[in-house]
């Protein structure tokens, strides 16, 4: 058979354009399910048991994961700044407001989200992705059960409220995890640290890590129910949607912490 180039490019050009097309496909039914999941919210068709277990599952039992990551990551941080200041100035000197800015204003919200996202993310899709292949979902529509409002409302709900109070107490237990580190290894009275973080910080500064939290959960929310609603394949589809769900969730978020960022910046909220 004679080479021909015309035909291997039109053959390799066909699974990009299938893949642009699912994922045109993808972002529409993603934005539909947005949308009836608000209407359904505005119209006060709430399960409120539902929701408030789906709360208990995001925010109370993340708690621990949560303590632990933001701690060591105000630790690891304060031991870092310490390091870098005293080799440039001979001494340690600005940990609590660079452990505090860096903490309140990226580090906080951004690893909250990530944490959030492979441990509640990834369990919104299993669950939903599940009920999809085992044909429950079809069964709720069998009997006149909307599956955006019993399944989804809930989880948007609950992720919406719980992330940013989870954002919250991650910024505060990552300071005191500096303030550990500041006094033990740095010899920091915690007077001077925390001076240096509460007379430099403003609500503005606050805002801008609190305000990125409601979005982080937004993405986290619409892309792990997306993604359980548009499973197939069985067990093996499952697993391939969590772990699709929790690559596109990190990946969205980092994206769109840049530009929220650039915005906040911009109207001063820092």
């Amino acid at each position: 058979m004679l080479y021909n180039p015309y035909v291997k490019n039109q053959i390799l050009k066909v699974p990009f354009a299938k893949r642009v097309k699912n994922n045109i496909k993808g972002l529409g039914t993603a934005s539909q399910l947005v949308f009836e999941t608000f209407v359904c919210i505005f119209k006060g068709q709430i399960d409120i048991k539902n929701t408030v277990i789906q709360m208990v599952e995001a925010g109370y039992r993340s708690f621990p994961i949560i303590l632990l990551t933001s701690f060591f990551t105000g630790m690891v941080l304060a031991l870092q700044v310490g390091s870098a200041t005293a080799n440039l100035f001979n001494e340690p000197v600005y940990i609590g407001m660079i452990t505090g800015f860096a903490l309140v204003m990226e580090l906080g919200p951004v690893l909250t989200a990530v944490v959030i996202t492979g441990r509640v993310g990834a369990a919104i899709t299993a669950e939903i992705g599940t009920m999809k292949v085992t044909e429950q979902i079809d069964a709720l529509y069998t009997l006149g059960t909307d599956p955006v409002r019993y399944l989804a409302v809930p989880r948007f709900i609950a992720c919406i409220l719980m992330l940013p109070l989870l954002t919250a107490v991650s910024n505060i237990v990552g300071v005191y995890g500096g303030l550990v580190v500041s006094n033990l290894s740095w010899s920091i009275p915690s007077t001077v640290y925390m001076g240096d973080i509460l007379n430099v910080m403003t609500v503005r500064t606050f805002l801008h890590g609190f305000i990125k939290s409601f979005f982080f959960a937004g993405i986290l929310v619409t892309v792990a129910c997306h993604k359980g609603f548009q499973c197939s394949g069985g067990a093996e589809g499952v697993g391939k949607a969590t772990t699709s769900s929790v690559m596109v969730s990190m990946i969205l978020m980092l994206v769109a912490d840049y530009f929220l960022s650039d915005l906040l910046v911009s109207l001063k909220i820092s």
